[in-house]
């Protein structure tokens, strides 16, 4: 939903308690919201749990919010907060080989430049293809990995982004840039071999 005033009249019904206000709180944001916590965590227990606890939250805490960013952006914001929590406790056995240094660093440059991103649609729309996706995207920083389904994959914009994220529409950016180049490296010899494998079928 991305009327503004709507939003505004929704945010105000439920800070004045109406339940069927809620329910279409719900309805509206609640695909988005568990795709992000699906994407972040890669576990869909975990997913709906977050979904749970984002609307839990909300509803509770709807008499400190504060029309700024907007009602979406505000939800996702207590999602990846959510998200933080289960990614920080210490309970994953595997941990990326990709660390950030202080000042952010990671992939100066991929090594491999096959173009993946100019693929067909169709190439993404296997089950082979999205798990692969995923794969990859589970193998970035948290940090990339939040910035580039915020931005790539829910379309968010980079303001939003930032709002979402607590952080600056400078360091959204530099972070984009690096999980693209990063998720270009990962997944190069992934699609140039659907290609191969796509011209010896002609």
């Amino acid at each position: 939903m991305n009327d503004h005033a709507t939003e505004q009249s929704l945010s105000e019904r439920i800070r004045a308690g109406d339940k069927a206000a809620c329910a279409e709180c719900i309805e509206i944001h609640s695909p988005a919201i568990y795709r992000l916590a699906l994407r972040m965590l890669g576990n869909q227990a975990e997913a709906e749990d977050v979904t749970q606890e984002t609307f839990l939250n909300a509803f509770k805490s709807i008499d400190t919010f504060e029309w700024r960013a907007g009602l979406q952006t505000w939800l996702h914001r207590i999602a990846y907060n959510n998200v933080l929590m289960r990614l920080r406790k210490p309970r994953r056995e595997t941990v990326s080989v990709q660390v950030l240094t202080e000042n952010e660093g990671l992939i100066e440059t991929p090594r491999q430049l096959f173009d993946w991103c100019c693929l067909p649609e169709a190439e993404y729309a296997t089950t082979e293809a999205r798990a692969e996706l995923a794969r990859a995207l589970n193998d970035l920083p948290e940090k990339l990995r939040a910035v580039f389904v915020l931005r790539d994959l829910e379309e968010h914009s980079t303001e939003e982004t930032a709002t979402i994220l607590a952080i600056s529409t400078e360091a959204v950016k530099t972070r984009l840039h690096r999980a693209r180049l990063a998720l270009r490296e990962r997944l190069a010899d992934y699609y140039a071999e659907r290609i191969n494998r796509r011209e010896e079928t002609k």
